[in-house]
């Protein structure tokens, strides 16, 4: 919603000033279908050009989250501390039972109560990998914490792929700007000798190119560039959560500590209270 607002208010603060101070926006809607289909086209074609199809398949699902916000929430990470508390406990008291959860996570009573965490596929995969590597006595934290960081590195990588792409459509449209605004001079050039109010619309949709570049870099894709990526990034960040339990677990503290010590990994505005969590591992134990 709040990026709706955005949109919305840039566009009435810009062209509402433009028609308070006495502007024409005849001379805008005249030139802007031509302008756009410069700038716009040449900005789509630049992007299908420099970018990988991994890059472009996700564009669209990118832009569509950048305005959606971010998937996990305070609650999600209450969860996924539940879910990897009772992991942990099931490993240290009965590891052959743990298999039958990493195995067929799908299957496995303890994940589908976590619906959420269920359905997302990195989030199970870094548990069930690396609770696979600790029964496979290949439980060295400091080497798992290297494996961990390494493979949550790629994916914070391949996460601002697209991020990184719009911020450099949105540092060429101004220049695109620039080229339309030059054919419509080359335009304006061939008809010198029109009357100057000829001339000087056609002056004017020139400079619609110019306006228009710097408008839309600056004030929409740049802003969706930045927003997808802040998005990103919090929610990459529920995957530290995971890391720091699990590294947690392996070097064998108390699974309470590696709780704890996950919570704390958590950002600041998404962290559940010592209190939130204690209680929900306290109706775990009931069950239990």
């Amino acid at each position: 919603m709040a990026g709706f607002i955005g949109i919305a208010l840039t566009f009435a603060m810009v062209f509402g000033g433009y028609i308070l101070a006495g502007g024409k926006m005849a001379v805008i809607t005249h030139a802007l279908p031509f302008e756009m289909m410069i700038i716009g086209g040449a900005a789509i074609g630049s992007y299908l050009l420099s970018n990988s199809g991994g890059v472009l398949k996700h564009t669209i699902p990118g832009i569509i989250r950048a305005f959606k916000g971010p998937r996990w929430t305070e609650s999600d990470n209450t969860q996924m501390l539940c879910l990897l508390f009772r992991l942990l406990r099931i490993a240290r008291a009965n590891p052959i039972e743990l298999e039958e959860h990493i195995e067929g996570p799908a299957d496995s009573a303890i994940f589908q109560a976590y619906p959420s965490i269920l359905a997302d596929e990195n989030a199970v995969t870094l548990i069930t990998d690396t609770l696979r590597s600790a029964s496979l006595n290949y439980d060295d934290p400091y080497q798992v914490e290297d494996m961990l960081s390494r493979r949550l590195n790629l994916m914070k990588e391949e996460a601002m792929h697209v991020p990184h792409a719009l911020q450099h459509m949105a540092d060429a449209l101004p220049a695109l700007g620039i080229v339309a605004a030059v054919l419509g001079v080359i335009k304006t050039m061939g008809s010198i000798d029109q009357p100057p109010e000829i001339l000087g619309g056609m002056i004017g949709g020139a400079l619609v190119g110019t306006f228009l570049g710097v408008f839309l870099a600056y004030g929409l894709v740049a802003p969706l560039s930045q927003r997808l990526a802040a998005v990103m990034k919090q929610d990459l960040a529920f995957y530290d959560v995971i890391k720091s339990v699990l590294i947690a677990g392996l070097h064998q503290h108390a699974t309470t500590l590696c709780v704890e010590v996950g919570r704390q990994a958590a950002p600041e505005h998404l962290r559940p209270s010592f209190l939130e969590v204690e209680d929900a591992l306290r109706e775990l134990k009931k069950v239990a």
